[in-house]
């Protein structure tokens, strides 16, 4: 957490879609209002490969956007506060060595790498990047849509 009280957050792509598809609620009141102040200074991230993601989604027929896909992309990361994190060599190596026991979806890795590397906090509801936070590997932001919020170690 950052001395104004905004932490960096890094937006897992189910997240983000949320997000910019005007589904806050699936999120809760206090995860949206921590996303709202970390946006305030610029430190919400949307991982490159989240860009990926959504657009193999898209061409699959898994997801619906409301837009041509390189268009929502193109506005969803124009909303303010967001910044595009790259996929830099150092989190493409990070992500295959990620400590402790992870599944072998790439994104998933790259997502963990991301936000241990660059010390954010990984705004997620899936449950096995959840387990391995309950690992301490890595700082999660877990949205509860129906019941108090909490910083997962």
């Amino acid at each position: 957490m950052e001395s104004d009280g905004a932490a960096r957050l890094l937006l897992d792509t189910h997240i983000w879609i949320w997000l910019m598809n005007g589904e806050p609620h699936r999120l809760g009141a206090a995860t949206v209002e921590a996303i709202e102040r970390a946006a305030t200074t610029g430190r919400v991230y949307v991982s490159a490969i989240s860009v990926w993601e959504v657009a193999m989604l898209d061409s699959k027929g898994r997801i619906r956007l409301s837009r041509d896909c390189g268009e929502w992309v193109r506005e969803a990361l124009s909303a303010p506060g967001v910044q595009l994190l790259p996929l830099s060599p150092d989190i493409a190596v990070a992500s295959s060595r990620l400590p402790g026991t992870f599944h072998g979806d790439p994104a998933d890795r790259i997502l963990a790498a991301s936000a241990r590397l660059m010390t954010l906090t990984l705004v997620t509801r899936d449950e096995r990047i959840l387990a391995y936070a309950a690992a301490h590997y890595v700082t999660v932001l877990e949205p509860h849509p129906l019941r108090p919020q909490g910083l997962r170690p």
